[in-house]
């Protein structure tokens, strides 16, 4: 009792006279606690069953809709020696370990070569799993952000940022955002349920980081009654994700120029919204603005200090996101076709102006006077 008496004391959380008092139900105004939030432990429940049932029917329909389709892989042969090396040592197995394992197995160094490349094919997930969780996703980013912005477009702080600070913290807590915060939350939630599932992307450990930091970021805000500016800040978010994932599913579906148009559409607004709304508007206000109204205090620093890891995260994507809507471009880039991708787990996409030039059909090795781009969203 003591320790947790000496964390929510009130002179860290908040401005100097103020404090959890003042966030107690009154006249008929409902303000955020901290009990609310354990709704969205059962809230990721749901989603995760929910998930399975639209993956399984809606998702499977709208692929075959689009005609995604996965060519048998060609399996790797029995070997005990190999399987045993591949499971317990390494998938990619050095030059000298393939000549040792060439006298162990009594196989060549090519049949070497040729069976862990055919056994790291067989677990690269399948186009089909890729575009159902593409699916899933892009239908909650979507009507999150349809939600989001019909319960924000009539709000005076959409409009006029500072307006987020009129009356803190004693901000009534309004039904809409009530259910906003309790579906985003149970759903980052139930990402971290399903990360042993999903498909591994070699942005594993920076989608970890930013679903941690996005789920302390919210909740924090709704304990202190950010509320405001945590709306914002999801909205945001969700402006931008939606468009990326319907890129993902028109790539699985092989719709190439669909697919980069809605790239180009999406790293225009992935720049505006979280690289000049979010930190121009946004984080100055949560920044730069409250030190004219009260000053600094340790929730100040601790939920500022949050979006600055989002937005370094952000920052870094948006560096590739950059790199790969240049290639876009009409006239720019051509991708190869899904089941011409190396047996790793991201898409390789090479620009090349010369026809017929670009890659060899089933070959790792693409032409020397270009540059590979190695992209990680689209996988």
């Amino acid at each position: 009792m003591e320790l947790s008496d000496w964390i929510w004391q009130d002179r860290l959380w908040f401005p100097a006279g103020l404090g959890w008092a003042n966030l107690k139900d009154r006249d008929g105004q409902v303000f955020a606690k901290g009990r609310d939030l354990w709704v969205i432990f059962p809230i990721a429940v749901c989603f995760l069953i929910i998930r399975q049932i639209f993956e399984r029917t809606v998702a499977v329909q709208l692929a075959s809709l689009l005609r995604v389709r996965e060519k048998p892989r060609v399996r790797a042969a029995p070997n005990t020696t190999l399987e045993s090396y591949f499971c317990n040592a390494s998938k990619f197995p050095s030059q000298s370990s393939v000549e040792e394992l060439t006298k162990q197995s009594a196989c060549s160094v090519r049949q070497v070569q040729r069976w862990f490349r055919r056994r790291r094919n067989q677990e690269r997930p399948s186009q089909i799993k890729k575009f159902r969780e593409a699916c899933w996703r892009f239908t909650f980013y979507l009507l999150a952000f349809i939600a989001g912005l019909g319960a924000l477009i009539d709000k005076p702080w959409f409009y006029d940022m500072e307006e987020m600070w009129n009356g803190f913290p004693t901000l009534p807590l309004l039904p809409s955002q009530y259910w906003y915060y309790m579906i985003e939350l149970g759903f980052y939630i139930s990402l971290l349920f399903s990360v042993a599932t999903d498909v591994k992307r070699k942005d594993f450990k920076e989608q970890i980081v930013h679903h941690v930091a996005t789920i302390l970021l919210i909740s924090f805000s709704w304990l202190v009654n950010y509320i405001r500016a945590g709306t914002l800040i999801m909205l945001v978010h969700d402006a931008s994700d939606y468009l990326l994932e319907s890129a993902k599913m028109f790539n699985y579906a092989g719709w190439r120029k669909t697919c980069n148009y809605i790239f180009i559409l999406f790293a225009a607004v992935f720049i505006l919204t979280r690289l000049v709304i979010l930190p121009f508007w946004i984080i100055h206000t949560t920044w730069v603005y409250p030190l004219t109204l009260y000053p600094p205090f340790f929730g100040f620093y601790f939920f500022n200090g949050l979006l600055f890891v989002l937005q370094c995260l952000h920052i870094f994507w948006a560096g590739l996101i950059l790199r790969m809507a240049i290639k876009f471009l009409p006239g720019n880039v051509r991708i190869p076709k899904p089941n011409h991708y190396r047996e790793v787990s991201w898409t390789e996409i090479e620009p090349s102006p010369e026809p017929y030039t670009m890659y060899k059909k089933g070959s790792t090795f693409f032409s020397p006077k270009n540059v590979i781009i190695v992209y990680i969203f689209f996988e």
